[in-house]
């Protein structure tokens, strides 16, 4: 039975002041290429830390389907890997649950290997366009069974003789980046993907660990990322640090609840992912970094966040990249601020695990905020707090539910989200965390 088939709504309560210290869950997009680097590697990569949500479990199984070893020893994933290009076909299709970066960094790794392999996943992500990331993969030899076709369920056949090329991100994004290097491992000669907005660069800097040669180099207004192909990976040991965007509902909680002081253990500060964080300073939040220190390659600090009076910013687009995923719980918050908070630049919401930037504003509006979207911008004029007491549609989108539960525990009123089983896809510890805290919540809805 499809886990999330049957809706569980839940309503967040009123919070008195929120305090300790806690740890989130490892970082989502790390856990994804750990397993995937670990898979195309010869010998073994340990990881530690690895986020155990649906989304990387349904990547752990699609690397075991392609051929690779991968399971838990103790508090320990361990992956034996079979080499760049040395996949082997899967016996079935490869379904992906709701993950659109297993998906598409998938398709980068399929790219390279002379079989076919039809990939799946659930309603949601089968909505969830592929084009993007399909259009450079085409260039460099991967075919569509199903010419046309840019959603799941998709037939992809790769091939051994891939194409190097030079490709222009036509918008920022970190999925396409990755899938286009990833395949570049396959190709001989050097690959080359070019951006004008800095993307999360966890493929670039995890595939120097891992032994690949990577280059990067800023050219004017843009930054050239070059792999070359023919690539040897090994085996290597990862630590995964606290995942930032799982963090940001703990951040956000604590700094409209009156009275609240938390820090959040570990977690990931790597520039390209610490967008939300400088908006929250910008808004008079009260963020700091301590402990700051490096693990793996990758910055970390323990996050003190401590109750503020916020006051409402504008946003600028070129910041979307490094908080996409956290524009939901940022303007949850917003609500609370003094004044208006403008968010640009948000024309990637529309095209994750649902339209966020309507599924944002309706959530708002219905629960007493003042908010309007004009074309990719979303405004939210804030006041003394939040109403609340309306009923969320979350369209099966995990960062909805988590954001509005969030908002709730700090508005007049409760916040019901009508279903809270997706949360397990990218962060199945969100409730006993946050009820850790202080948070309050009701599974009867009301």
């Amino acid at each position: 039975m499809n886990p999330h088939s049957i809706s569980k709504p839940l309503s967040a309560l009123k919070a008195g002041p929120l305090k300790g210290r806690v740890r989130v869950p490892g970082d989502k997009s790390i856990s994804h290429r750990a397993l995937i680097f670990g898979a195309l590697a010869t010998g073994t990569t340990r990881i530690r830390g690895l986020l155990e949500a649906e989304d990387v479990i349904n990547t752990a199984r699609a690397v075991q389907a392609l051929g690779a070893v991968a399971g838990k020893h103790r508090d320990i994933w361990e992956v034996r890997g079979r080499g760049v290009g040395g996949l082997r076909a899967p016996e079935g299709p490869l379904d992906f649950g709701n993950s659109g970066t297993g998906t598409r960094l998938m398709m980068g790794v399929v790219a390279g290997h002379p079989f076919t392999v039809t990939m799946t996943g659930d309603a949601s992500l089968s909505r969830r366009p592929m084009r993007r990331v399909l259009a450079p993969l085409l260039e460099m030899g991967l075919e569509i069974l199903e010419p046309g076709k840019e959603t799941l369920p998709l037939t992809l056949k790769g091939t051994h003789e891939l194409m190097p090329i030079v490709y222009r991100l036509p918008v920022p994004s970190a999925q396409v980046k990755s899938a286009v290097l990833i395949a570049g491992l396959h190709a001989a000669g050097k690959t080359t993907v070019i951006e004008r907005e800095a993307t999360r660069d966890h493929t670039e800097r995890m595939l120097r660990h891992f032994g690949a040669t990577v280059a990067t180099e800023a050219k004017g207004e843009e930054t050239h990322i070059t792999v070359d192909g023919d690539a040897e990976l090994s085996g290597k040991d990862i630590l995964v640090p606290g995942d930032p965007s799982s963090a940001a509902f703990l951040a956000a909680a604590a700094l409209i609840v009156p009275g609240s002081d938390i820090t959040i253990e570990g977690v990931l500060t790597n520039p390209t992912r610490t967008g939300l964080y400088l908006t929250l300073q910008e808004m008079g939040g009260d963020v700091t970094f301590e402990n700051s220190r490096d693990e793996g390659g990758e910055p970390v600090a323990d996050i003190r966040v401590r109750a503020s009076r916020l006051k409402g910013v504008r946003v600028p687009a070129e910041r979307a990249p490094s908080m996409i995923d956290e524009y939901p719980v940022l303007a949850s918050i917003a609500a609370f601020a003094e004044g208006e908070t403008r968010m640009d630049g948000l024309a990637e919401l529309k095209v994750k695990e649902s339209d966020r930037l309507q599924a944002t504003a309706a959530g708002l509006a219905v629960n007493g905020a003042k908010v309007q979207v004009e074309g990719d911008s979303l405004i939210v004029t804030g006041a003394s707090g939040l109403k609340g007491g309306g009923l969320v549609a979350t369209h099966l989108d995990h960062r909805i539910a988590m954001s509005f539960l969030t908002a709730g525990l700090a508005s007049e009123a409760s916040i019901v989200v009508d279903d809270s089983t997706m949360i397990a896809t990218s962060f199945p510890e969100f409730r006993p965390l946050m009820e850790q805290l202080g948070a309050h919540y009701r599974e009867d809805g009301r």
